[in-house]
């Protein structure tokens, strides 16, 4: 990502860090699932994107950071648009049906369309055997979450209103897809690097876009119409506020920062733990059925995903110094036994 890791970081700041992008943003998915029981899914997006937004920009001035670039601002917006209008908007309207556990299950799915999509690095993804492997892997996951859905419907409508959602959270997934590669390639010239804004800056105006979206469409289909604030209870008011404040601003902030000061291939590690928390919630605290083949099918993403990132993590400093000195210890040991 063009950042270079910080190993003098604070260990206690590292860990907490973690301990966010880890458990926070793996458990977001339980609170819309949460928030979904007192908020329709367009008014919930408005609220969530318009405050944490907000907060971000009051952030950002506080900070002395510049607030406006047209170029980098159309960018932002484009890639909001993607990120947090379409996948976030397909996700939320999703688990009115499905469960949380099942949406952040595909949602750590989205390594497949990276390496599908990345036109650029096909002759990388698709000349490696663990990614190819990998790839043929997630999509076997992908089809047992859907076999899954389809086993637990309760009748044909039901089965086809299923199998609906899954479809649009994968669509979702793609467009999260389409746009960070988007943000990826459509770099500044050099020559505006002097222009550019900061990380969190170019954060409040994709919230910014996707909240006008939101609003936008809640407004049209009617949901802004027939929403009475007074009929939100407590715990929906709890759920919204942790999803602005802990979930958009607080579990993006640790990651930005572990991005800064970590290496990327040890950061990319929330991947693996945020549809266990997920799942992990939907199983204890709600009515949701998690099935055996719902847990064949998280297993076998996740050894995906960690396949298609092999060459990334065989690489890397990190994983040398993780794994590879750890190896040699124990060999160390058996010779001297």
């Amino acid at each position: 990502m063009g950042l270079t890791a910080n190993t003098n970081a604070k260990g206690s700041t590292v860990i907490f860090a973690y301990l966010v992008v880890y458990f926070v943003w793996g458990s977001t998915f339980f609170f819309i699932h949460k928030a979904l029981s007192d908020f329709t899914p367009f008014v919930l997006g408005s609220l969530r994107f318009a405050a944490a937004s907000g907060l971000l920009f009051f952030i950002c001035k506080l900070k002395g950071y510049k607030l406006f670039n047209k170029k980098v601002v159309l960018q932002a917006c484009i890639t909001g648009f993607l990120l947090l209008f379409v996948d976030m908007g397909a996700l939320i309207w999703a688990e009115q049906y499905v469960s949380s556990g099942i949406a952040a299950i595909m949602a750590a799915a989205t390594a497949l369309w990276f390496i599908v999509l990345d036109k650029r690095q096909w002759r990388n993804n698709f000349g490696s055997r663990p990614i190819v492997i990998g790839l043929l892997l997630g999509f076997v996951g992908v089809l047992m979450l859907f076999l899954e859905q389809i086993n637990i419907a309760g009748d044909a409508d039901e089965r086809l209103l299923n199998l609906f959602c899954m479809v649009l959270l994968i669509l979702g997934s793609i467009a999260w897809t389409v746009g960070s590669l988007y943000s990826k390639y459509s770099k500044n010239d050099k020559a505006d690097e002097a222009q550019d804004l900061h990380v969190l800056v170019k954060t409040a105006w994709q919230m910014v876009t996707a909240g006008v979206l939101f609003v936008l469409v809640a407004s049209l289909n009617g949901e802004f119409a027939s929403f009475d604030y007074s009929t939100v209870s407590t715990q929906g008011w709890f759920s919204l506020a942790y999803l602005v404040s802990f979930g958009s601003i607080l579990a993006f902030g640790s990651y930005i920062w572990l991005i800064q000061n970590r290496p990327i291939t040890e950061v990319s590690t929330y991947a693996y733990v945020n549809p266990v928390v997920a799942v992990a919630l939907s199983y204890f605290f709600t009515d949701d059925i998690i099935t055996s083949l719902q847990v064949g099918g998280l297993f076998v993403v996740l050894l995906s995903v960690g396949l298609m990132n092999w060459n990334l993590y065989s690489k890397s400093k990190w994983f040398e110094n993780t794994f590879l000195r750890r190896k040699a210890r124990r060999s160390s040991r058996n010779a001297l036994q």
